[in-house]
């Protein structure tokens, strides 16, 4: 099998494809792009530092030390985390120390079985497309050059001083106090689980916020790198633990990050799911009547039209992109973006780097449940009543076959109906895939896998009958596809 290095780094299943010696293939890659002239080297004052993190995954700290190795044979200067980190604190920690790029073991939120490396950026978020590509160049070019990986003896590096071991915690932390209210969670301190999925966001929360008086109990923060036998994923389906925690009286609320702590969820006092969508529409309501701040709006296509109406309201600029947080991180480095987001869970917002962050995502909701003084389950009503009702759902479609995007856009632009679920279609987006947006701002996204033949179907309606409605006629055209 071909190393397929794409925008968002590697993949694989461990012992499988992701193995000891094509991670090396991999990091030797990794070493020759930047080290390259095409590099972007504009932004950084040490151009042979590299930072290195890792998750709680089977493996995941063996990999890294391996990935050191190379990267140290190769004359760079690598700063290795002394134990599993949030990827979002890796991606701080390049930036904050002036690395060229950063290198992080993960395979977020898939299955147990997977491993994967994401590259970093020097401006602390995903590296960019072409920089991913130059990877992927390297991987083939050495390849047809029968050039294997330089590697270097980890102690040895370590004598050299070419190794060193830090906490990307504590620099993490003081840049968070920047931007989370902690005397205003002081004042009303909160009561509430966190659940970091067995993922790298275990303990982050509760040391923060450690000297507020928040009672916090956290669950699945132990070292399991079979998460349980789910995925770390926080969608309603995973949460059965946190939402047991809850009912059980352990907290008033919980909030979870995913496997490498870049996604948030949330969970109200009844047990009901709060999604990413709610999430990202109550920051923003909060930030500007709160805290005065302004500044664009980006959300990927696949996510909540509330943030429509509330950008509408406040006279923001609102951007959409397609789906994948590097879309929002582009418009984060370029211009004053006071909040962006998507609907698996990735948002970020002003101060901060362009990468999603779990972790600020929870403390800035705890944050606002204390200044509020109200439950979660109510700020999400009030937020339903003032710019919803909002329901969304998610399938996906199994195929009888591949179908490209550019066919399944072309047959889904000329077949779009007239009304769906008794609702006019206003509008056709193929930003990614195809969006038909209806009279009452309804919406609905179909968008092909690019990697296997699953259809995507997201839908957002007023009503429940809506949804029903959307999904139905998405899987409609799965069928069609024969």
């Amino acid at each position: 099998m071909p190393i397929h290095f794409g925008t968002d780094g590697w993949r694989a299943v461990i012992s499988d494809s992701f193995t000891f010696d094509n991670l090396r293939i991999v990091a030797q890659a990794i070493a020759d792009a930047v080290a390259s002239e095409h590099w972007d080297r504009s932004t950084t004052t040490d151009k042979n530092k590299i930072v290195i993190g890792y998750d709680t995954r089977f493996l995941s700290d063996r990999f890294a030390g391996e990935v050191a190795r190379v990267l140290a044979a190769n004359g760079f200067s690598v700063l290795l985390a002394q134990s599993d980190s949030p990827t979002p604190a890796i991606s701080y920690a390049v930036k904050n120390q002036n690395a060229i790029a950063g290198v992080m073991i993960t395979a977020s939120h898939n299955a147990p079985r997977y491993n994967g490396v994401k590259l970093k950026g020097a401006f602390g978020g995903s590296a960019l497309s072409e920089q991913c590509r130059r990877v992927e160049v390297y991987i083939n070019d050495n390849e047809e050059q029968a050039r294997g990986p330089n590697l270097m003896d980890f102690k040895k590096a370590r004598q050299l001083n070419l190794i060193q071991r830090f906490n990307p915690l504590l620099a993490y932390f003081e840049h968070l106090h920047k931007l989370i209210r902690t005397d205003l969670i002081a004042e009303n301190p909160q009561r509430f689980v966190v659940d970091a999925m067995y993922g790298s966001g275990r303990g982050v929360i509760k040391s923060f916020l450690q000297g507020t008086g928040c009672e916090i109990y956290e669950i699945r923060g132990e070292m399991n790198p079979g998460f349980g036998g789910i995925h770390p994923e926080p969608i309603a389906k995973n949460l059965g633990a946190l939402s047991s925690a809850v009912s059980s009286g352990l907290g008033n609320f919980g909030v979870v990050t995913d496997g490498d702590a870049d996604r948030i969820g949330a969970m109200d006092e009844r047990g009901n799911f709060v999604d990413p969508h709610k999430i990202m529409a109550l920051s923003l309501k909060y930030l500007v009547e709160k805290r005065g701040w302004t500044g664009s709006v980006v959300r990927t296509v696949s996510t909540t039209r509330m943030i429509d109406r509330l950008a509408k309201r406040y006279g923001l600029t609102l951007h959409e992109t397609p789906v994948g947080f590097n879309h929002i991180a582009d418009y984060m480095m370029k211009e004053d973006v006071l909040i962006g987001g998507e609907e698996s869970g990735g948002i970020s917002f002003k101060g901060h780097i362009p990468e999603g962050d779990g972790p600020i995502m929870g403390l800035l909701l705890v944050e606002m449940i204390a200044e509020s003084k109200k439950s979660l389950i109510e700020l999400v009503n009030t937020l339903l009543e003032d710019v919803g009702p909002a329901l969304y759902e998610r399938v996906d479609l199994r195929l009888s076959r591949p179908v490209a995007k550019a066919e399944m856009t072309d047959f889904l632009t000329k077949q779009a109906p007239a009304e769906i679920g008794g609702q006019k279609v206003a509008e056709i987006s193929q930003r990614d895939g195809v969006k038909y947006i209806m009279a009452d701002d309804s919406w609905l996204l179909i968008r092909p896998s690019g990697t296997e033949p699953v259809l995507r179907v997201y839908a957002e309606g007023r009503a429940p009958e809506m949804v029903k409605a959307l999904l139905a006629y998405g899987q409609t055209v799965a069928e069609t596809v024969v």
